[in-house]
């Protein structure tokens, strides 16, 4: 079966709800509590394009089967050349590198703008293969926020990985563009 990853549209955004909503009930990669609804979801999804950063959509035979995208690390302006991913694969295709391509054209794409910086914020240290997934490109380990998290009553942890984007740190923000 032939996987291709291709930008998002509109029309993605109710599977892509559906494969959000099943990480909200089943596991704490992500910490909300209730499922947002499609319209939520498609609302995100506008916040991030209206930026300039990637969503993009996996899809076998016409069927959404993971997504990823970068959003704003932080908001405030100096932070504006870093960036987070967020991959997620529909349960029933773990395993079968969806997450790698995924991830492999995110970084792709944000490093043909002008981001220099990727931070992963894995949930739960439990989480390893969302923490190997990112080993294979090229993040590392830069710590675990304890205890952050409350979900599925207990506390739950946050591993921070990063990696350079293109050139990295190795040029001052005043070559870069500012257009973000």
């Amino acid at each position: 079966m032939q996987t291709r990853v291709r930008a998002s549209t509109e029309e993605d955004v109710a599977e892509i709800a559906g494969i959000y909503g099943h990480y909200v009930h089943t596991s704490t990669a992500t910490f909300e509590l209730e499922p947002p609804s499609a319209e939520e979801m498609a609302r995100r999804r506008f916040k991030i394009l209206a930026l300039g950063l990637p969503y993009l959509v996996a899809e076998q035979d016409r069927k959404i089967i993971g997504y990823a995208y970068a959003g704003q690390y932080r908001p405030r302006p100096g932070y504006q050349f870093t960036v987070e991913d967020s991959v997620y694969v529909a349960p029933e295709r773990l395993r079968k590198g969806i997450g790698n391509s995924l991830l492999e054209a995110l970084i792709g794409q944000c490093e043909q703008g002008p981001w220099r910086q990727m931070i992963a914020v894995i949930g739960d240290t439990a989480n390893t293969s969302s923490v190997r997934l990112h080993e294979r490109y090229g993040f590392r380990s830069v710590g675990a926020l304890q205890s952050v998290g409350w979900k599925f009553n207990r506390w739950v942890d946050s591993v921070l990985m990063q990696r350079a984007l293109g050139s990295g740190n190795l040029l001052p923000a005043k070559d870069l563009p500012a257009e973000l």
